[in-house]
């Protein structure tokens, strides 16, 4: 008998010490959790030094792609003795396919891919296949930049981050056109409709398996629709059959007056801005609108390229980057996500002749010094105001939304 009170103090003492052991586990990042060694930044960096990141990430655009290979790179050399590799590819499900494929072949500690660029379908595809290495966004210290409370950037088209990505850029879709040659362009998805039939052979969009090419459809899904209320959240059979109908009939309504009367389609938007440039379509289109002002600045639009947004809206959305579960380069790409995120790099690529896209970060957490630079920054004429498109954004939709709208415009429309 005198044994319990021992006893019965030893358990509490456990119990005691498995709650504060629980306690503890909340803040300990889940980097640490997770397997890896890393419990501060500075080990994080120490261990980065001398590594390489190969960054997967589309290249279509020779201004990012400089950005990236010239500017981020050398800055990584310089401070963190990092080495970056920028991998071109034509679509994200390259480098997803890769780790997917590695993951089968049992290579989970040796892969190919260190860094994506990524969002959407893609994103969910790696966080559902557990493709993701996910965690670790507590111990970057310039992830104090970002406003998590916005929808917007904690959700990747309606799906929750929960840190298994960085936000890199912010973008919205927006229309441009030459004034000297188009000085009233179509301002909504219902002007759009009756201005291709009054310009026969002025317009086209890129097939569904471009990325702005789904995308302008999915406008005109939202049109059919009445808006995209009805189609946020989880994709819902009866909804799409109800309006998936009126989509494709208002774009097999539009398609004889389509550039070369709709028989075919521009397979990427590299070529939608080729026939713009050459003056064989009068409007052009873009979800990172930074392209117009680019594209004027090396002479390859006109200088009276002007662009807008449509008073009904247009659809905007945050773009990431992350790293695969079986990088083995976990560090490197750490310090490579994190110095994304910093003043320094949003800065850089805001500039107009750099790239001039919308930063991901939070400016107004910035120094009052680094606010003024960017308030400061010149904006090419060609570039609508990222505030005043802000004004009418739309929601992305759920990546089965996506998908099926694709696959129903490849049967219906493309067909």
């Amino acid at each position: 008998m005198k044994l319990m009170p021992v006893s019965l103090k030893a358990a509490q003492k456990g119990l005691f010490l498995i709650l504060t052991l629980f306690i503890l586990s909340l803040f300990i990042p889940r980097a640490f959790a997770n397997g890896m060694t890393y419990k501060s930044w500075d080990e994080v960096v120490t261990a980065a030094k001398g590594g390489t990141v190969n960054w997967f990430m589309w290249g279509g655009a020779d201004n990012i792609n400089q950005y990236v290979s010239g500017w981020v790179g050398a800055e990584l050399k310089n401070r963190y003795g990092i080495t970056l590799k920028r991998i071109g590819i034509n679509d994200t499900a390259e480098a997803v396919n890769i780790v997917l494929g590695e993951k089968k072949a049992g290579i989970d500690d040796a892969g190919s891919v260190d860094l994506i660029w990524i969002n959407g379908g893609n994103f969910r595809t790696m966080k559902q296949a557990g493709l993701l290495y996910c965690g670790y966004l507590e111990l970057l210290p310039n992830n104090r930049l970002v406003n998590w409370r916005d929808a917007s950037i904690a959700n990747d088209f309606g799906l929750p981050v929960e840190g298994c990505e960085v936000p890199w850029n912010r973008a919205q879709f927006a229309f441009a056109y030459d004034s000297a040659r188009t000085p009233n362009p179509p301002r909504s998805i219902r002007e759009l409709i009756d201005w291709v039939k009054a310009h026969p052979g002025e317009f086209t969009y890129p097939a569904a398996s471009d990325f702005n090419g789904s995308v302008f459809i999915r406008h005109v899904f939202y049109y059919a629709a009445g808006g995209p209320e009805k189609l946020l959240g989880p994709f819902d059979q009866a909804t799409y059959d109800a309006v998936a109908p009126k989509a494709w009939k208002i774009l097999n309504d539009m398609k004889p007056y389509l550039w070369r009367k709709g028989q075919t389609y521009p397979n990427a938007i590299a070529a939608l801005a080729q026939l713009f440039a050459n003056k064989e379509v009068a409007l052009y289109f873009d979800y990172d609108p930074a392209i117009f002002g680019v594209n004027v600045e090396n002479g390859t639009f006109p200088a009276t390229t002007r662009s807008y947004g449509l008073g009904d809206g247009t659809i905007g959305n945050t773009n990431y980057v992350a790293i695969p579960y079986n990088s083995p380069n976990k560090a490197a790409a750490m310090v490579t996500a994190n110095f994304l995120m910093s003043f320094d790099a949003q800065y850089e690529k805001a500039k107009p002749k750099i790239w001039g896209t919308t930063p991901a970060i939070d400016v107004a957490k910035l120094t009052e010094a680094e606010q003024k630079s960017f308030h400061e920054l010149p904006r090419n004429p060609a570039v609508v105001a990222p505030e005043v498109l802000a004004k009418h954004v739309l929601p992305e939709l759920h990546p089965d939304w996506i998908r099926a709208i694709e696959k129903g415009w490849q049967e219906n429309v493309a067909q």
